[in-house]
This record gives C-alpha cells, sequence and structure tokens, in this order.
C-alpha cells in the first residue's frame, strides 16, 4: 500500500517503475528517512501516521502489508546512526509492540492486526533469527517438572495479549508470545526443568496398614495435585513387609515421614472383637489359628519380652477363644496381626460343596448240580456167615443209614419209649428207590437208587446312596446282626427235690455280627470337576448252606482310592468266577465193569457261574438347588411307589396306608450379614461343565437341568479352594 503522491501523477510518460522509485525517493524525503550511499537508512519519524510509516517501511523492506482497519494511531521514531533493511523491520514490530499492534505473516502477505488477535493466527517459525518482537508460537517438552505446576509460574512473566497452557497427557507447554519473551521463558523453563533427588525411601509401620495408609495419603495428594495441577510424589504399600515406599523430592518425603508418624499409632480402644462363623466350627477354627500364630511367632524370632519392649510384632498378645454355643471367635490382637486372621477367617469360613455318593452292586449267579447212585447191603450171616455193604461219603443217608434208623425206631416203639421222635427215619434229598428181598434166616439184599438235580438263579442288585461335605468321612451301614455260636459246653448239677437226680445245663456262647452292606467313603473335590474317593465298601450275605450247623457268609470288599468327574460312572473292581467240580466214588473193580459198573458207583457234578461288579457315580453339589433336585427326586421316587397300592387295610377298612406328604417347595432366607468380609479376589469360580456318563440304572438320578440363571455369588466352585 502506498500513499498518494502528487509526484506519480505529474509525470505521465516516466514509466512505471521510474516513477515508483521516484515516488518512493521522495516518500522518503518528505518523511525525513535519508538513505545513505553505504545502504543504511536512518529512521526519523515525527508524529506520523502509523499507516504512512507500514507504507514506508515496506518500500525498504520489499513487504507487502495487509493493514487492519482498527489500526490507528501517530508515531514518532529517532535514529541518530543508519540500520540495515532487516534491523528496520525490527525497528518497524517493536513499533507496533508499542502500540498495541503485531505483525503476522500470511503467505507473501503480513497482517497487522491487535496483538490480542495475533495470538490466534499462524505466527512466525520460531529460530534464531527471528526479530524479538515478532509474534511466535512454541511447544516445549518437560521432563522432570510437571507441565501444569509451571503454569502458574510463568504466567506473570508473560505479556496480557499472551497464551500458556498445559498438556498433562504429554506433560508439554504451549507458549505464544513476542520472540524475546519466548526466548526468556525457554532460558527460565530450562533452569527450572532439572533432575531432583527423587530417592525411593521404605517407611516400615508397626501398628497400621501399610495399604490403609497409602490410601489415606494418595487420596489427600490427590486432592492436593487438583488443586496445584500436578501430583508431586508416589507411594506403594508393600503389604508382605507392611512397608510404604515413597519415591519423590526430599523435602515431600520427610513431610510425608512425618504424616504417615502421625498414622501409624496403636489403638487406644480396646482390640478385641467377636467373629461370628457361618459354617466352620468355632472349636476347629480356633485350633488352626492358633498353629497359625504359633507359626508366625516362630517366624519372628522374637520372645514375648522383646515384644513388651517395643521391638516385636505383638503376636505374645494375640488370643482365639472359641465359643461353641454361639459358633463364633473372640479374638484379641493388635490392629496389624487382627486383619490377618480375619483375612485367614474369611477364606476358612466358606460353604463347602456336597457330594453325592451312589454305588451299585451287581451279581448275577449261576449254581447247576445234579447227583446219582447206588448203594447196596447183603446179608447171608445165616447161611454162610458173610455179609457186605458199600457207602459213599457226601450222598447224605445211604441204605445202610435207613436200615440202622429203621431198627432203632422199631426198638424204641418196643420199648414203649417217648424219644421215637428222636429215633425217626430220615428221608434222603432227591429222588430215592429201594429194592431187594428180607427173609429171616436165608439170603436178604437191598439197594437204593438216589438221583438229585439242583438247578439256583441268583440276582442281587444294592444300590446304596450317601451324601457328605467335602473331605469329609461318610459311612453307612445297612446290615442285620446274625447270630454266630462260638463255643458250648454241659454243666452237670447235683439235683434237688423228690428226685435227686443231676441237673444238666447246657451253654452256648454267641457273637453277633453284621450281614449285609457297609459303605465308607471321604470324597475329595479337587480343581474343576474332578473328584478323588477313598472308598471301603463291603457286602455280605448269607449262602442256603451250612457247616457244623452255622451259617455260611459270602463277603465282598473293596478298599481302594480312585478319580472320577463329576457324574462320571466308574467301575471299582468285580468277579467272573466259572468253577466246574465233578466227582465220582466208585467200588474198586466192580465200579471199572462197563455198565454194571454203575451199580457200585455214586457221581455228583457242581457247575457254578458267578458275575461281580462294583460301581461308583460322584456327583457334586455346589449349592441348595443341585442338592434339591437330588432330594426330590428319591423323595418322589418313594412316595410313588407308596401311591402305586391303594388298595384298603385287610380287616380294618377305616385305616389308610402310609404316604408321605407331597413335598412343598423349600423356602431359602437370605444368608445372615457376616462379621467378617471376605477377601479380595476369593469368589468362587463358576461351575465348570463336564462330559457326564450315561445314568447308572434303576434307582441313579440322572444330573438336574441347567439352571437358566448362575448360582448366586458367594457359593463355592472348587476348593477354593
Amino acid at each position: 500500500m502506498q500513499p498518494h503522491s502528487p509526484l506519480i501523477g505529474c509525470a505521465p510518460r516516466v514509466p512505471f517503475s521510474r516513477a515508483l522509485i521516484c515516488a518512493g525517493a521522495l516518500m522518503l524525503a518528505v518523511l525525513n528517512v535519508p538513505v545513505h550511499a553505504d545502504g543504511g537508512i536512518t529512521l526519523n519519524f515525527k508524529d506520523a501516521d502509523i499507516r504512512e510509516v507500514a507504507a514506508t517501511i515496506g518500500q525498504i523492506t520489499h513487504r507487502n502489508f495487509i493493514i487492519d482497519p482498527r489500526v490507528q494511531g501517530r508515531v514518532t521514531v529517532i535514529s541518530s546512526r543508519p540500520i540495515d533493511e532487516n534491523a528496520v523491520y525490527a525497528a518497524f514490530l517493536s513499533v507496533l509492540q508499542v502500540h498495541g499492534l503485531a505483525a503476522v505473516p500470511a503467505g507473501s502477505m503480513t497482517k497487522i492486526v491487535p496483538a490480542l488477535e495475533a495470538r490466534q493466527m499462524p505466527g512466525s517459525a520460531f529460530s534464531a533469527g527471528t526479530p524479538s518482537d515478532a509474534i511466535v508460537t512454541q511447544v516445549v517438552q518437560i521432563n522432570n517438572v510437571s507441565a501444569a505446576q509451571l503454569v502458574p509460574v510463568l504466567r506473570p512473566l508473560m505479556s496480557t495479549e499472551a497464551q500458556l497452557a498445559a498438556y498433562p497427557p504429554s506433560n508439554m507447554l504451549i507458549i505464544s508470545d513476542r520472540a524475546s519473551n519466548v526466548t526468556r521463558l525457554l532460558d527460565i523453563i530450562g533452569r527450572i526443568d532439572q533432575t531432583t533427588s527423587n530417592e525411593v525411601e521404605i517407611i516400615p509401620l508397626a501398628n497400621a496398614s501399610a495399604a490403609d495408609v497409602a490410601q489415606v495419603i494418595t487420596s489427600l495428594l490427590q486432592t492436593q495435585a487438583g488443586s496445584e495441577g500436578g501430583l508431586p510424589m508416589k507411594l506403594v504399600a508393600d503389604d508382605r513387609t507392611n512397608s510404604i515406599l515413597v519415591s519423590g523430592d526430599k523435602g515431600d518425603r520427610l513431610r510425608i515421614r512425618a504424616l504417615i508418624a502421625q498414622l501409624d499409632q496403636p489403638m487406644e480402644t480396646g482390640n478385641t472383637q467377636v467373629v461370628y462363623l457361618r459354617y466352620a466350627k468355632s472349636k476347629d477354627i480356633a485350633d488352626e489359628l492358633k498353629g497359625f500364630i504359633s507359626d508366625l511367632q516362630k517366624q519372628s524370632g522374637k520372645s514375648s519380652n522383646a515384644a513388651a519392649a517395643g521391638g516385636g510384632s505383638g503376636l505374645a498378645d494375640v488370643s482365639v477363644i472359641p465359643d461353641e454355643r454361639t459358633n463364633a471367635l473372640v479374638i484379641t490382637a493388635p490392629p496389624k496381626i487382627m486383619r490377618s486372621i480375619q483375612d485367614v477367617i474369611s477364606k476358612l469360613d466358606i460353604r463347602r460343596a456336597q457330594v453325592l455318593v451312589q454305588a451299585i452292586e451287581a451279581e448275577l449267579t449261576t449254581d447247576k448240580s445234579a447227583e446219582l447212585g447206588i448203594t447196596w447191603v447183603a446179608d447171608a450171616l445165616a447161611q454162610s456167615g458173610a455179609a457186605g455193604f458199600t457207602d459213599f461219603s457226601n450222598t447224605g443217608t445211604g441204605i445202610l443209614g435207613l436200615a440202622q434208623q429203621g431198627a432203632a425206631a422199631r426198638a424204641a416203639v418196643s420199648a414203649g419209649s417217648s424219644t421215637i421222635g428222636a429215633a425217626s427215619v430220615s428221608v434222603p434229598q432227591g429222588l430215592t428207590l429201594g429194592l431187594g428181598r428180607i427173609t429171616n434166616g436165608h439170603f436178604s439184599f437191598a439197594g437204593l437208587l438216589r438221583a438229585l438235580a439242583g438247578d439256583a438263579n441268583t440276582n442281587i442288585l444294592s444300590t446304596p446312596s450317601i451324601v457328605t461335605l467335602d473331605n469329609q468321612e461318610a459311612d453307612i451301614k445297612v446290615a442285620q446282626q446274625v447270630p454266630f455260636v462260638t463255643g458250648q459246653y454241659t454243666n452237670a448239677t447235683a439235683g434237688t427235690g423228690t428226685t435227686g437226680g443231676a441237673v444238666i445245663n447246657p451253654f452256648q456262647t454267641v457273637q453277633r455280627q453284621d450281614v449285609g452292606l457297609e459303605l465308607k467313603i471321604t470324597p475329595q473335590i479337587n480343581e474343576g470337576n474332578a473328584v478323588l474317593l477313598k472308598i471301603d465298601q463291603v457286602v455280605s450275605n448269607l449262602t442256603g448252606n451250612s457247616i457244623g450247623g452255622q451259617p455260611v457268609t459270602n463277603t465282598r470288599e473293596i478298599k481302594t482310592s480312585v478319580i472320577a468327574q463329576d457324574g462320571e460312572i466308574v467301575v471299582l473292581g468285580g468277579l467272573i468266577d466259572h468253577d466246574l467240580i465233578e466227582n465220582e466214588q466208585r467200588v474198586p473193580i466192580l465200579g471199572s465193569i462197563p455198565l454194571l459198573g454203575n451199580l457200585f458207583k455214586y457221581r455228583s457234578t457242581t457247575n457254578t457261574k458267578r458275575n461281580l461288579m462294583v460301581f461308583i457315580q460322584p456327583t457334586i453339589l455346589r449349592d441348595s438347588q443341585t442338592a434339591n433336585h437330588y432330594t426330590n427326586d428319591r423323595y418322589n421316587y418313594l412316595r410313588n411307589l407308596q401311591l402305586q397300592n391303594k388298595s384298603a387295610v385287610q380287616l380294618m377298612p377305616g385305616e389308610q396306608r402310609p404316604v408321605l406328604n407331597e413335598m412343598q417347595p423349600p423356602t431359602i432366607q437370605p444368608p445372615p450379614a457376616n462379621t467378617h468380609a471376605p477377601a479380595a479376589g476369593a469368589a468362587s469360580p463358576a461351575p465348570v461343565a463336564s462330559t457326564r456318563s450315561p445314568p447308572l440304572p434303576a434307582q441313579v438320578t440322572s444330573k438336574p437341568p441347567v439352571p437358566a440363571t448362575p448360582p448366586p455369588a458367594g457359593h463355592i466352585h472348587g476348593p477354593g479352594r
């Protein structure tokens, strides 16, 4: 922009470039700007219009200006020595700064606007050659101190139209001001942004909890940081050593140490608390806590006297007393140890999972037998004085025995004895055929043919089931007490009364033994859905045989340990047995004669097949919903059996058969609030799905349906284990 000059219109025939030069020289002369031969320029403006001064500077520096309409004023510049072109422009910027104006580059043009608006426009690039009064914007990276803390320090050192802002995420400062002032601020920031003695100091605590104290002080520092614009130091709690690690300036660390010393004071109130237990027994928990405290005393390695003197951890003042009436613990301990004890209790006093164990003892037995034989007796004493007979063992009553029993019976009848019942004839089992001829004084003979076949089938199915807690032994016994004679004797005493004869007192000793089923089991739920089972199962039953008049029992016992998944069927063991026994008794020589030898032999065959298997199926009952499912299933099964028989009671038309009442859904009450909060992160894991085997036959139930919503939090899913 050029001011109007009459010289431009005075010489229309002169070329435009020469006219422009002439106009510039004339303007310099008019504004009293002499140009020296060496290129130096002396500025002398006296009460000149700022717009005309801008036009003159543009001519000198070859710059194009865009002047804001609000730019007004009179300028006075006095120079005593000539300056170069760059110094002229710097002097012009100083003039603008004095008048509250600024020159902002805009491509090939330069805008002259009020200084308050210059910070909103892109300024000059800041470098060593930037004019001191140019508006520049600089981004400064702060390395050692907080950028937000420098803002209130640097703000008073800046002009009113300057701009200063902090960016906390990257800890940077944004400065918009005159180049000279920016240079001064950068020098100040460089002196402030220095590394300090931020050492790490460890402060042990004697009474308070390191985590609680660190949380309180950190909250206080964050409040101060919100008002001051930064966080001066860091605190970290070490729960293992109950210490606080402090990092920051030495002065700040001294202040924090004094604050921690005031907080780490012993409690003046009593250190006794009553903790009510939900699931565990107070006596058991008390014994475990006493062992825990004893181990802490051994690890501390300090006597109770040292603790009383202030050098110990206060373990000598700890006492745990169980109250079995209310299932509570009365604990006296310092706050630090009290928190440790409560944390241990919260992990021990949990609801343990239960295990439903269903066993199956299945036995299939086939027993076949066959007997065939002939016994003879011949009497020729009256003629030749010869007699003979045959008899075999394990054949029951033979022909000779029958003859003896018959003779004894006839003698008893002839004598008129009343003991004929004791001498009665015992008929052998099976088919018995007799043949022969009995004559007095002549040859007599008799033969007895005995044939017997037996076929017995046994099908035994026992399904005992029992529910027990995790890691808790359980025992179920379903048996009969069978008497077994262990000894007998007869005691004869002198008689009294009119007869005066001896009195015989027979005496027997009897021992009763359990015959039936007994199951002892200890389940242990491992991580996930696996269950370790320690099993001791005994199954016994009476057989139809007897030895010496005493009953014979079969006993099957299994002692083992197995691992099974939740709902999985595992075979514990079994027996597959096949016995074939063939027995033949015969008379020498005569029994070897073909065909006729069958008259002098006795044969028996026994064929026994036994199949015995024992199975086990554990089911984890993690919550009351699963336990109610199995309880309802067994309850309804037994009730349905009772409902199947609805006939009237014989001879009592007014009576009814007993039937279980229909089961009502249980009313679940919310658990009471516990005095000790569970430890953080001690929540039970979610149930783990498992691949289930097919359900056991007969009475063994299937797994309940999966609920639509997960079990409530707090239930144990592992061992928590």
